[in-house]
């Protein structure tokens, strides 16, 4: 098969890295990719919002399967634009991509199939949202109903917090993404990532993990896109896992399927896991970034035969294997992130840093004169496998020492809850 990966992050860096183990590869490009992904495939200066230029490199160089990485390009349609040219495309369709692209879709979805979530409403103007507020108190979740990058989503614990948070969006801090906001009650548990493919009609289960998404050690500091992951996550027993797909995902496929949007790609289900269960606190249309990358060094199987299953419709034929050993990645990120991340500062070490129990994925890197520099805000993940969680961790932030990058900064502690799980201690 020629594959075309699109995305330039850690995320791709990880798919790219896996997609070009498989057998069944004759030659994988990636647009717009970066200097990681460029050890394992051909990079191409594709801009992923120009569809018309991706369907017509495609058509160039006889592409067999695209595979799609971040969610901007499907909320805009590009699988469409690739399904109409004949090209076989792993993600949603612009309505299915819906679930990530307005979280009150999603919302009402929830509601209209009984799926398990935190009560909510929907608003287009501050005055309302902001008397909401006052009428359910804190603490409470203030959400721009759109694509934000990460961000637009505030826990206000403080009164102040949650009306500055509704103001934000109104404003226009994250453009039309905050047209409209969802309030919505607090969740309180753990939570943790779960994933499904799925090819419209059949899902199947694709592995556990828990992101770190505050910026500081002690989950403390501003919310970020993520800090670190590990995979399994304790907190997802097989009781829960189970009773995610009875309550959570099955419905949503046959729901989806019902209003004629049938969901085909990975199905990514932000979950608290409460006293009284799983509750889905949002939907992703694509694999998570930092997850995918634990996600990769723990499958087994070849996952470019199983993401064309998913986009043939014949998941119902495939299963998914996973070797036992947790794996852990830690978030390098350039000082100021999220905020405003400095750019431009050269990191060396990263070739001496790998190991055969760790993988080094660019997610923002670029060269200049021969050198890596920082181009983002998650600039590296340094991602490790071990027998346990403790060992996994150790071997990632051995291999942190060994990179040469005062401008970076990192958490010391990713994997927290399931090292203190490992030595019995109380969470």
């Amino acid at each position: 098969m020629n594959v075309l990966l699109i995305g330039s992050g850690g995320r791709e860096h990880a798919l790219a890295w896996k997609i070009a183990a498989s057998p069944a590869l004759t030659k994988l490009y990636c647009a717009p990719g970066n200097p990681g992904i460029a050890t394992v495939a051909e990079c191409v200066a594709l801009d992923p919002a120009n569809h018309e230029e991706i369907v017509a490199f495609c058509q160039s160089k006889a592409i067999d399967f695209v595979v799609v990485g971040p969610e901007a390009p499907l909320v805009a349609g590009i699988a469409d634009d690739l399904r109409t040219a004949g090209i076989a495309v792993f993600g949603p369709s612009r309505a299915a991509a819906r679930l990530e692209g307005s979280k009150g879709f999603t919302k009402d979805l929830c509601a209209r199939f009984n799926i398990p979530t935190g009560a909510y409403k929907r608003f287009d103007n501050a005055a309302a949202a902001k008397s909401y507020v006052h009428e359910q108190g804190v603490p409470i979740v203030v959400k721009a109903d759109g694509l934000a990058a990460g961000k637009g989503v505030v826990v206000a614990f403080q009164l102040q917090e949650a009306l500055d948070a509704v103001d934000e969006c109104f404003d226009g801090a994250f453009g039309g993404a905050g047209a409209e906001v969802v309030v919505e009650e607090f969740l309180d548990g753990e939570e943790a990532s779960f994933f499904c493919l799925c090819d419209g009609k059949t899902a199947l289960p694709f592995g556990t993990a828990q992101d770190h998404k505050r910026v500081g050690d002690g989950d403390t500091g501003v919310n970020t896109g993520g800090m670190g992951a590990y995979s399994p996550a304790p907190v997802m027993t097989q009781d829960i896992v189970d009773r995610t797909m009875r309550e959570l995902i099955e419905p949503t496929i046959r729901g989806m399927a019902e209003i004629g949007s049938p969901f085909s790609g990975v199905l990514f289900a932000g979950l608290m896991i409460t006293k009284d269960g799983p509750k889905l606190i949002e939907y992703n249309t694509r694999f998570g970034d930092p997850e995918t990358q634990v996600l990769m060094l723990r499958l087994k199987d070849d996952v470019l035969l199983l993401l064309k299953a998913a986009a043939d419709g014949v998941l119902d034929q495939m299963s998914v294997r996973w070797h036992n050993d947790p794996a852990l990645t830690v978030v390098m990120a350039a000082r100021g992130y999220p905020a405003s991340p400095e750019k431009g500062s050269v990191i060396r070490g990263v070739g001496e840093a790998a190991t055969d129990a760790v993988e080094i994925f660019h997610a923002g890197t670029a060269e200049k004169n021969g050198e890596l520099i920082a181009n983002g805000g998650r600039v590296l993940n340094v991602t490790a496998t071990g027998r346990t969680v403790q060992e996994a961790q150790d071997a990632a932030y051995a291999a942190i020492a060994r990179i040469d990058w005062p401008e970076g900064f990192y958490r010391h502690d990713i994997g927290w809850r399931a090292i203190a799980r490992e030595k019995g201690t109380a969470l």
